[in-house]
């Protein structure tokens, strides 16, 4: 049994690699098959489980979200993923959750971006300044020749990092407040904010939105204007109406039949057109953290 560690993880596991795998994955599998997350409350905080199967392995990532942590300088938001070997159902790796996680939801993103944004987009704005902030920025670098990136958040000093960052790397960045929307190509939230980052009547038309930070009824980063105006796609209409926040709130029990289509259609070939601008709205799904983890073992069987 392997044990691969976040730096190990994030060194092998490259966007082309994690893009190319749930591209494949999409076209081939039926990713409404899995159960939606489990979510169970313990005496600290959450518990999460979500688990997936296909012919060539199996998976599950245990997640655990402990608000007090913040407190006593742990991360709120800790997971393992365990792969399994699909005939022997022995245990082939550990992987870092918190690290796979990462790259799996900027990768689903980045593939989304690719079949909605606009070809010569050049201007990404991203809401927030962690982790899956500043792994949405190199993942939508991998697919379109961004030029300017503004960091908007509500905590200046991990914005000004990343910042600082992006310009050791020669790329145009600034930190930047919600209306830098209207000059955006693609946007990106990636907050935990419960209350939606930006007016949706900013979005310039022809844009595009992922908006990744929610995955609770409750919650929304978007509010009802970027949402209604918007041509829609989701990763299943099933895990969209259980927990996507952004669409309930502006659909409510209409949320399934106001989707325009799946990612899935997207990679089969359909195309979406006539809308003032495009959201993609993910959840996460357990079906894509086991096409990501297979394909890490697959490009590199030697781990």
């Amino acid at each position: 049994m392997k044990v691969i560690d976040g730096p190990t993880l994030a060194a092998k596991l490259t966007y082309p690699i994690a893009i190319d795998a749930l591209e494949r994955a999409f076209d081939t599998l039926d990713p409404g098959r899995e159960p939606l997350r489990t979510s169970m409350e313990t005496s600290s905080g959450t518990l999460l489980l979500m688990p997936a199967t296909s012919s060539e392995a199996s998976g599950v990532k245990l997640v655990t979200i402990t608000p007090e942590n913040r407190n006593i300088g742990l991360p709120t938001i800790q997971a393992t993923y365990v792969l399994i070997d699909g005939r022997s159902q022995a245990i082939l790796a550990v992987l870092d959750g918190a690290a796979l996680t990462a790259i799996r939801t900027s990768a689903v993103s980045a593939l989304a971006t690719t079949y909605l944004a606009k070809p010569d987009a050049r201007a990404l704005v991203v809401f927030g300044a962690g982790v899956q902030a500043t792994a949405h920025v190199e993942a939508i670098r991998s697919v379109r020749a961004i030029a300017e990136v503004v960091v908007v958040s509500r905590s200046s000093a991990p914005a000004e990092r990343l910042v600082a960052d992006l310009m050791l790397d020669n790329v145009d960045a600034r930190v930047g407040v919600p209306s830098d929307v209207a000059m955006a190509d693609i946007v990106c939230t990636c907050t935990t904010s419960q209350d939606p980052v930006f007016d949706g009547s900013w979005i310039a038309e022809g844009a595009h939105v992922n908006a990744v930070g929610t995955y609770t009824t409750d919650a929304h980063e978007l509010d009802i204007a970027a949402v209604r105006t918007a041509g829609i796609v989701v990763e299943t209409r099933e895990a969209a109406a259980a927990e996507a926040g952004d669409l309930v709130m502006a659909f409510g029990d209409q949320t399934a039949q106001r989707i325009d289509m799946t990612l899935q259609d997207l990679v089969r070939g359909r195309r979406l057109e006539g809308h003032h601008h495009t959201v993609f709205k993910s959840v996460g799904l357990a079906f894509e953290d086991l096409a990501v983890a297979t394909s890490l073992l697959t490009a590199d069987p030697a781990g």
